[in-house]
């Protein structure tokens, strides 16, 4: 005979069951802040505003370097982000990308998702190479980087980061460099800004 606390037990069990799988069977729910631009500038700024920490590495010289400048790309991916609190970060997710070389300090930024991560950067000649992240503290990802026509292409050479997952995406497209702002370069800067370029 079941005894009454083993019912109720089951009953929970059950109860609890069903919530599970009612909430994996929802399509995912696009992140407010995908949709929300006030939110995404608010989140950039303050990235902006940080530095990295020295995981692995001394922080390089904060001087100006030949890649220093705001880029954006648009992954035309239409699938929408899988909600997965225990995915690999640098996802090449669909929607607006930013990434800001400044100084020794790289900060990349996806719109949709809110997703962002920070480190350092060193540039010697042709290749670039990235450390200090905090997503893959002991990886250092090395680059070949070229401009050409306002856009920025990443080769990668090696990089473990996120079980390869920043090589993936940071070299997936050609990231756009963006025009400077309208104080700095004239009235034009806002002609035929790319996305993302805010």
């Amino acid at each position: 005979m079941i005894g009454l606390a083993t019912i109720s037990t089951l009953a929970f069990c059950l109860l609890m069951g069903i919530s599970s799988c009612a909430s994996i069977s929802q399509k995912p729910d696009p992140s407010p802040r995908g949709n929300n631009s006030e939110a995404n500038s608010i989140i950039w700024t303050e990235l902006l505003q940080k530095t990295p920490y020295p995981h692995t590495a001394p922080l390089p010289p904060q001087r100006p370097t030949v890649l220093d400048g705001f880029y954006t790309k648009f992954d035309p991916k239409e699938t929408p982000p899988v909600p997965c609190r225990r995915c690999p970060d640098y996802v090449p997710e669909g929607g607006i990308w930013k990434l800001n070389f400044d100084k020794g300090i790289y900060r990349i930024f996806h719109e949709f998702t809110g997703w962002r991560s920070i480190g350092s950067f060193v540039v010697d000649g042709n290749r670039v190479q990235l450390f200090n992240d905090p997503t893959c503290m002991e990886a250092v990802g090395t680059y070949i980087w070229t401009v050409d026509a306002g856009a920025l292409i990443l080769q990668v050479i090696e990089d473990e980061c996120a079980i390869r997952m920043r090589a993936k995406n940071l070299t997936q497209l050609p990231w756009t460099l963006c025009p400077l702002s309208p104080m700095k370069a004239g009235t034009g800067a806002r002609r035929n800004k790319p996305p993302g370029c805010d």
